[in-house]
C-alpha cells in the first residue's frame, strides 16, 4: 500500500521550539519557564492564523510530558513524544473550540479533570479557537480554570482574543505571536524546497511571501500548490499567474512613476496590469505596503532593521528614498489609503484606481503651510538687505499645493487704519457671535478721542446700539482693535450722523476735541509696479510657480 501523501504544513510541522519560525519571544520565556519550573496552570497563545499557535501548543505538550522532562528540549523519540507529535495521546486532549462550545462539552471536560494522566506527568487541554466558547460554557470552565488539580495543564489558542472573557483572560498567561517577517518565510520555503528537490527561483519566493501576509502555513500551502502546478521547477512567472499577484518590479515601475510625477507612466502601468488580469484590490495592498516601508526608510536609519525585507526590495526602497522625503510619502500614502478601502465596493475598481494615482502624484508635489513658511522664512533671511520690502507678513500667504497663488503681502510694522482694524474686529466677532455681529450692522467709526474708538449708529438703526454694548461683544471688539492697531482700545457706541469721511491712521492719530470727528488721514498709496518687483515677492512666485491675484492696498 502506498504511503498516503502529506502536505507540506503537516509534513514540515516544527517539532522543536527552535524550530518555530519568527516567535522567539515566545518559546524563549516558554524554555526558561521549563528551566526554572516556572509552569503556570494556564496559557493563551494569540495571533493570527497560521503563524503557529497549535504548533507552539503541542511542543509545549511534550516538553512537559516527556519521559526527560519537563524539558526544554523534548526527545520525540519515546511513547509520549511520538504519540502527542502524531495526535493520539490520552494525556494531552485537543479540542476544538467551535464545534465544542457549548456548556454540556465544557461541563464534561470539567469532570475529567480530576482524573490523572494515564502516561505522563500532567493531563493538558489544548482548546483552539477558544473564543467560539458561549458566555455560558466560560463561566462553567471559570472555577477549574482559576484552581486546576496539580496535574492539569490548559493551552488556549485564539485569532480574536476581544471575544474572550476578562474573567478568562485573567487566569492565564499571555502569549502574542507575530506574522512572520517575508525574510524568514523566504528563508523557510527555501529549506523545505531543498528537502523535496524543488528547483525555486528567489523571486518566486519573495511573491509567495508577499501574498501570505505573514503566515507561514498559506506560504507553504501556496508552494504545495505550486509543486503541484509546476512540478520541479518553480518561477516567479507561475507564482503571479496562479495567484494573480503582481511582480516585484512592475510595483517598482508604479511607484517610480508616481514618485517622479510621471502620471501618464503610472496610468499605463496600471492599465498593463488590469489587462493582464492582476487583481487590483491585491495592488493597491501592496502599493500601500511599499510606500509604508519607504515611509520608514525616509525617516532615518533606525527603523530600517525591523522592516526585514529581501535584499532586492532594500536596494529599491532605499534607491528611492534619496529621491522624496518622508512629508511626500505621507501624502501619498493618504491618497492611496483613501481609495483602498473603496475599492473593494467600486463597480469600476480601474477607474478608482486611476483617480488614486493621479491624486498621489499631484500629493507629491504639494506644500503644507508649515513647509511653505519655512521655505519663506529661507528666502527672507536670504534678502534682508531689499529696501523696499522690509519686514513681510508670511501668514498671509496662503497656499497648500501648487499652482501656489500668492493672496496678499502687506508691510507688517505699519499698524492698520482704524476702518481696517474696526472691519477686522467685526469679522471676528461674527466668527465667536454672528447674531452680535448682526446687529453691528449700519455702524461706521467716528473717530478716536485719546484712546477711546467711537462708532456710531446712525439714528435709523439707534434701537440695535443696545444689543451691540454687550460686556462680552465689547471685550471681543476691543482685543481685535488691540491686535490691529498695536494699542489699547477703548470702545463706546453712539447714536447720531454718521460721517462719511474716513477715519485716521492709528499711528497719525491725535486726541480730538470731544463730540467732533478726528481729522482722516488716508493711508500711504502703494505702488504697485514696485510691489511685483520685489525680490522676495519675486523669489517666491519663481519657487512656488505662483501668480500675483490681487494687491490689497
Amino acid at each position: 500500500m502506498a504511503q498516503q501523501y502529506q502536505v507540506l504544513a503537516r509534513k514540515w510541522r516544527p517539532q522543536q521550539f527552535d524550530d518555530v519560525v519568527g516567535q522567539e519571544h515566545v518559546t524563549t520565556t516558554l524554555k526558561n519557564a521549563i528551566g526554572q519550573n516556572r509552569l503556570a496552570h494556564a496559557y493563551l497563545f494569540v495571533g493570527p492564523r497560521g503563524i503557529g499557535k497549535t504548533s507552539t501548543a503541542r511542543i509545549f505538550a511534550k516538553a512537559l510530558n516527556c519521559v526527560k522532562g519537563p524539558t526544554a528540549t523534548p526527545c520525540d523519540k519515546c511513547d509520549n513524544c511520538l504519540e502527542i507529535t502524531e495526535g493520539r495521546s490520552l494525556d494531552v486532549l485537543e479540542i476544538d473550540g467551535a464545534s465544542n462550545n457549548g456548556v454540556e462539552q465544557v461541563r464534561e471536560l470539567r469532570d475529567t479533570v480530576r482524573y490523572a494522566p494515564a502516561r505522563g506527568k500532567f493531563k493538558i487541554y489544548i482548546i483552539d479557537e477558544v473564543h467560539m466558547l458561549t458566555t455560558q460554557a466560560f463561566n462553567a470552565l471559570l472555577k477549574t480554570l482559576e484552581e486546576p488539580p496539580a496535574h492539569v495543564k490548559f493551552i488556549f489558542a485564539t485569532t480574536e482574543p476581544q471575544k474572550v472573557l476578562p474573567t478568562i483572560l485573567s487566569r492565564c498567561q499571555r502569549f502574542d505571536l507575530r506574522r512572520i517577517p517575508a525574510n524568514l518565510i523566504v528563508k523557510h520555503l527555501k529549506e523545505i524546497a531543498k528537502k523535496e528537490k524543488v528547483a525555486i527561483d528567489d523571486d518566486a519566493l519573495a511573491a509567495i511571501a508577499r501574498g501570505a501576509e505573514g503566515g507561514l502555513r498559506d506560504a507553504e500551502s501556496t508552494l504545495d500548490q505550486l509543486i503541484a502546478f509546476c512540478g520541479n521547477k518553480i518561477a516567479e512567472a507561475d507564482v503571479l499567474s496562479v495567484f494573480g499577484l503582481v511582480a516585484h518590479d512592475r510595483i517598482a515601475a508604479l511607484t517610480d512613476a508616481v514618485l517622479d510625477g510621471q502620471t501618464t507612466k503610472a496610468l499605463q502601468v496600471l492599465k498593463d496590469l488590469d489587462d493582464a488580469g492582476k487583481d487590483l484590490q491585491r495592488l493597491a495592498t501592496d502599493l500601500l505596503d511599499h510606500f509604508r516601508n519607504l515611509l520608514v526608510v525616509t525617516l532615518g536609519a533606525e527603523g530600517v532593521a525591523s522592516l526585514q525585507l529581501p535584499e532586492s526590495e532594500m536596494e529599491l526602497l532605499a534607491a528611492q528614498a534619496k529621491r522624496t522625503d518622508s512629508d511626500a510619502v505621507l501624502r501619498i500614502i493618504d491618497a492611496l489609503a483613501a481609495a483602498e478601502g473603496r475599492l473593494r465596493y467600486a463597480l469600476s475598481k480601474r477607474v478608482l484606481f486611476e483617480i488614486a494615482l493621479v491624486k498621489a502624484v499631484k500629493a507629491r508635489d504639494m506644500v503644507g503651510i508649515d513647509g511653505l513658511l519655512k521655505k519663506l522664512n529661507e528666502l527672507k533671511s536670504g534678502l534682508q538687505s531689499s529696501p523696499r520690502m522690509g519686514d513681510v507678513s508670511i501668514a498671509k500667504v496662503a497656499s497648500v499645493a501648487p499652482p501656489t497663488r500668492i493672496r496678499e503681502a502687506t508691510p507688517a510694522n505699519s499698524p492698520a487704519t482704524i476702518e481696517e482694524a474696526w472691519a477686522y474686529a467685526l469679522e471676528h466677532l461674527g466668527k465667536v457671535t454672528p447674531l452680535a455681529k448682526s446687529y453691528l450692522v449700519g455702524t461706521r467709526v467716528f473717530g478716536l478721542k485719546g484712546n477711546v474708538l467711537v462708532v456710531r449708529f446712525d439714528p435709523e438703526f439707534a434701537d440695535r446700539k443696545e444689543f451691540a454694548d454687550h460686556p462680552r461683544n465689547i471685550e471681543i471688539l476691543q482685543a481685535s482693535l488691540k491686535e490691529k492697531l498695536r494699542m489699547d482700545v477703548a470702545l463706546k457706541f453712539e447714536v447720531g450722523e454718521v460721517s462719511t469721511a474716513p477715519a485716521p491712521k492709528a499711528a497719525a492719530a491725535s486726541p480730538a476735541k470731544l463730540g467732533a470727528p478726528a481729522k482722516a488721514t488716508p493711508p500711504a498709496k502703494m505702488n504697485v509696479d514696485d510691489f511685483k518687483n520685489d525680490p522676495l515677492i519675486k523669489k517666491a512666485l519663481e519657487i512656488f510657480k505662483g501668480t500675483i491675484v490681487e494687491v490689497r492696498k
